[in-house]
């Protein structure tokens, strides 16, 4: 396997199977994307090498560079933006397995499980119980026996499903605040917005080429009101777990924003607003077509 134009095609061919793995286990379709590209430099670096089992060796390869990700400390901070459309109920629980493997893209309810789960056994379960990988070749990636790659998957498996799906308290009411803030800002009515202020909150807003911090609920509410437009043409959304808005122009999603509450008040909004992180999330795809307000 010399020719590099040979491997391309080959690994275009292998590309939907390595990209739901890559999904499986880290949760994020634009981490997938950095996998696969992690993937492919290092099958282009072997070109004159004798590869037996090229399909095995591009799982075991997307596999380890999973694992390499879900180490990096970068990846924690990521995942507070993850985000999902806000169903008026939630789904209800089925095996985590079966999740994992229905979409492309892992909810937060059940990242949040698999967040509990260390990189191994992470790994070793969604591989052996999703993509029914062989405990050998699992083995391969952890640098692991195949025993203990066994037993990581079934110390796995018992935790997430004897977890509960992540608590979501006073999701109605936290909806509320969404829709009454939302209301509010569109309407101009800056008494309603101080209403929904902690007296102390903040506002972090990331731009991508500059960032901002809002202290206080006047400062945090005239902004509000300034903002109108967007408020008209913002969608809840879950981020993080947390409730949120995502504001759609122009069919694009501009901006989604996070609200941190407590004891019914609003203490901290985190704005992200750049472009390409947005891209990077994937969060036009997530709810780009839905309808705003």
């Amino acid at each position: 396997m010399t020719d590099r134009r040979i491997l391309a095609r080959r690994f275009e061919t292998e590309r939907p199977r390595l990209h739901a793995i890559a999904t499986g286990l880290l949760g994020s379709t634009a981490d997938a994307d950095d996998a696969l590209h992690e993937t492919w430099l290092r099958l282009d670096r072997s070109a004159n090498e004798e590869i037996e089992n090229l399909s095995a060796w591009l799982t075991t390869v997307v596999s380890r560079v999973s694992l390499d990700l879900l180490r990096a400390p970068r990846r924690r901070r990521e995942h507070s933006w993850q985000v999902e459309p806000w169903r008026d109920e939630p789904v209800a629980a089925e095996d985590p397995a079966e999740l994992v493997a229905q979409s492309d893209q892992v909810s937060v309810a059940l990242l949040v499980l698999l967040e509990t789960l260390s990189p191994a056994e992470r790994i070793a379960f969604v591989l052996h119980d999703v993509f029914d990988r062989p405990f050998d070749e699992i083995a391969t990636v952890l640098d692991r026996s195949p025993e203990a790659a066994r037993q990581l998957a079934s110390r796995g498996r018992r935790r997430v499903r004897g977890a509960e799906e992540p608590a979501r308290p006073g999701r109605e009411r936290g909806r509320h605040i969404v829709e009454a803030w939302l209301a509010a800002a569109q309407e101009g009515d800056l008494g309603a917005l101080l209403a929904l202020l902690d007296d102390g909150a903040v506002l972090h807003a990331d731009y991508g080429t500059t960032a901002q911090v809002v202290d206080g609920a006047r400062a945090i509410a005239e902004q509000a009101v300034l903002s109108g437009r967007l408020a008209a043409h913002s969608t809840p959304v879950l981020i993080g777990g947390l409730p949120g808005v995502a504001a759609v122009m122009g069919e694009r999603v501009v901006s989604i924003m996070a609200f941190s509450i407590e004891d019914g008040r609003i203490v901290r909004l985190d704005v992200l607003a750049d472009p390409d992180r947005l891209d990077a999330l994937g969060v036009q795809q997530l709810v780009g077509d839905q309808p705003a307000r």
